[in-house]
């Protein structure tokens, strides 16, 4: 890696490493198997780029963030592509983690008039109203491929599946759905944000009220950090409103707790509490981003400015010449004992890739 990453920050770095990660990230694959795992008769793929999950729907959301700001043909060329073959290939079950496309397919059929996409917009959106499952108090239930996760909510919810619902429902004219999105984001808060530390457990469940293992997991604190800003922007909520303030007093109290927990480097641990959990930087991208937009916006204040430029230096300095984002947990399951989360695998995954895209674009705004 250049060594001036670790002494600057350059608009000609962040652009150079975006457009290698989006190569990377457009190219990924999981050649000998070694990251598919089976459930259900179904072989899943959590690590290749050309599969309708939510580690590709995170990318897709991280390109289009990117495109939206500089035009990059290489971006618009692997979007048009991504979206152009799984349609052909057809939609898969319908889940938590599948849904996490339709939210880039939102913002592409508001900015391009795709109709051919109003149909899966309108499908999928009605599966989250009427059809999916559901936990006590009516949260949607974190159901994926596999384990139904009865009565759980997951943080990562509010990314994979809230997100869409909302864009959709103000793309549709369907005030139903942005009112149910509006009621989820503040079921998980209830239920999701610890009130000591304002950071995040992993999940909680309704069969036996508890939060399991009680971990404060990185990547599901970063879901957190990403989708409050989302939803502000997207439901263009102003000051003054409840719903505005509590958002933004939920992010602020996150973020301020993130400032004890940040490594030297620029990263956070995986358990972002436990400094002997390994250091992971998909969660690091995800609060940067999360980090500037609300600086950007005004959510934050500029006082945390320098713990994201801190953490992009981090974040650069774990690219590899490949275009890969080092230090990144594979998909990490719900369980009650912490060492499960210290012991995830690492690998380069297209969520890393793309989270780091998210962030670095945002940081783009920095040169304007």
């Amino acid at each position: 890696m250049d060594k001036r990453m670790q002494t600057e920050l350059n608009k000609e770095i962040i652009v150079e490493q975006i457009d290698r990660l989006a190569h990377n990230l457009s190219n990924i694959n999981d050649v000998n198997g070694e990251f598919l795992f089976e459930l259900d008769g179904m072989m899943i793929d959590d690590k290749s780029w050309h599969v309708w999950n939510w580690p590709q729907g995170v990318g897709l959301y991280g390109l289009h963030a990117y495109y939206k700001l500089t035009k990059n043909s290489q971006a618009k060329e692997i979007l048009d592509e991504w979206f152009e073959q799984r349609l052909l290939e057809g939609s898969p079950p319908k889940n938590v983690n599948t849904m996490a496309p339709l939210l880039t397919m939102a913002m592409i059929y508001e900015e391009e008039n795709k109709t051919e996409f109003k149909p899966y917009l309108e499908q999928w959106a009605e599966w989250v109203m009427y059809d999916m499952p559901r936990t006590d108090e009516n949260g949607l239930q974190h159901m994926t491929y596999g384990p139904p996760n009865t009565n759980q909510l997951w943080a990562d919810t509010l990314m994979m599946t809230v997100l869409p619902l909302a864009k959709i429902g103000l793309l549709l004219d369907r005030p139903d759905y942005v009112e149910e999105a509006k009621k989820q984001f503040l079921l998980h808060i209830k239920y999701l944000s610890d009130r000591k530390t304002g950071l995040w457990y992993h999940g909680w469940t309704f069969e036996g009220h508890h939060h399991f293992a009680e971990a404060l997991w990185g990547r599901g604190n970063c879901w957190a950090t990403i989708a409050i800003p989302e939803i502000i922007d997207i439901l263009n909520l102003k000051a003054g409103d409840h719903f505005y303030e509590f958002l933004v007093e939920t992010l602020r109290r996150q973020v301020e707790a993130l400032h004890e927990y940040q490594d030297e480097s620029g990263l956070w641990p995986t358990l972002i509490n436990e400094a002997d959990s390994y250091l992971e930087a998909s969660a690091t991208a995800g609060f940067v981003f999360g980090i500037l937009k609300g600086v950007r916006k005004r959510y934050l204040s500029k006082d945390h400015l320098p713990m994201a430029e801190k953490a992009i230096k981090g974040l650069l300095n774990n690219i590899n010449e490949e275009g890969e984002l080092e230090k990144v947990s594979i998909g990490t399951a719900l369980k009650d004992d912490l060492d499960y989360y210290r012991n995830v695998k690492i690998t380069t995954m297209p969520y890393g890739q793309s989270l780091a895209i998210l962030a670095l674009s945002e940081y783009l705004y920095t040169y304007a």
